[in-house]
C-alpha cells in the first residue's frame, strides 16, 4: 500500500489515497517541484501550464483536444487506481462502476465539477494521475477544492511523481485563488500516503463528505 499512490473517492462511494513516501521535504511558498533526492528541478513560473517538464516527466493536463492515445493512459491509470482500492481492507462498498463511468467520461467530468486532471509521463511511459474539482460543503471553507484519484503505477515509483502531480494542483489552486485543499484517506492501509500529506501541509479536518470507507481521516491545507 505504502508503494502506490491513490487520492480520494466521491462521498457516495468508497474511497482513498495513497502516495510513494518521501523524505521530508521543506514545504515551498513558491511554486518549485522537488525530485526524489531533495533538489529543485524546475520553478513552475506558469502554473497552470498546460504541460510542464521535469527532467524525464511531462505532466499534462487532459483536455478535449488532449490525443486519444493519451486519454485512454489516463483512463487506464484511473482504472488501475480502482483496482488498487478495491483490494483494501474496509473497501468493500467502493463503487467500481462509478469509478468506470467516471473514466470513460474524462477528461470532461471533472472539468465540469469545476476541476480538471492531470496525467504524468516517466520516460516516455504513461505513470500517475492525479484529479481535482471544486467542493462546496456546509463544513468547508469557500472556493475550496478536493485533491482526488492520485495514482502512481508500481513502475514509477521512486520518481517523486505522487509529490509532483500533487504539487501541481496546489499550484493551480494558488494561482486560480482558491482557500483551501481537501482530501480524504485511510491512515492504516495507506500510512505512507498519509505521511506524505502531512509533510505537504495537510491537516486534520472534520468530515466533509459520507465516504463509507472504514478508518477514514479528513484533512485540509490552507493556501
Amino acid at each position: 500500500m505504502a508503494a502506490a499512490s491513490i487520492e480520494s473517492q466521491d462521498s457516495g462511494c468508497c474511497a482513498d489515497s495513497g502516495k510513494r513516501t518521501l523524505s521530508s521535504f521543506a514545504e515551498r511558498d513558491a511554486a518549485v517541484l522537488i525530485d526524489p533526492a531533495g533538489s529543485e528541478v524546475a520553478s513552475a513560473k506558469d502554473p497552470g501550464a498546460r504541460e510542464l517538464r521535469i527532467g524525464d516527466v511531462q505532466l499534462e493536463e487532459l483536455t478535449p483536444s488532449t490525443p486519444t492515445s493519451t486519454l485512454h493512459a489516463a483512463r487506464q491509470l484511473l482504472l488501475e487506481y480502482g483496482e488498487f482500492v478495491v483490494a483494501q481492507p474496509g473497501a468493500a462498498r467502493f463503487c467500481f462502476g462509478s469509478l468506470r463511468e467516471e473514466a470513460e467520461g474524462l477528461p470532461l467530468g471533472f472539468v465540469r465539477q469545476g476541476g480538471g486532471s492531470l496525467i504524468a509521463i516517466a520516460r516516455g511511459e504513461p505513470a500517475g494521475f492525479v484529479a481535482w474539482r471544486a467542493l462546496s460543503a456546509p463544513s468547508v471553507v469557500k472556493d475550496s477544492w478536493e485533491l482526488k484519484r492520485l495514482w502512481v503505477r508500481p513502475s514509477a515509483r521512486g520518481l517523486a511523481l505522487g509529490r509532483l502531480l500533487s504539487q501541481a494542483v496546489l499550484d493551480r489552486a494558488r494561482a486560480t485563488a482558491r482557500k483551501a485543499i481537501y482530501l480524504d484517506t485511510a491512515p492504516s492501509s495507506m500510512a505512507a500516503a498519509h505521511r506524505l500529506y502531512l509533510e505537504m501541509g495537510f491537516v486534520p479536518c472534520a468530515p466533509y463528505n459520507d465516504n463509507p470507507v472504514e478508518g477514514l481521516v479528513w484533512m485540509v491545507k490552507f493556501l
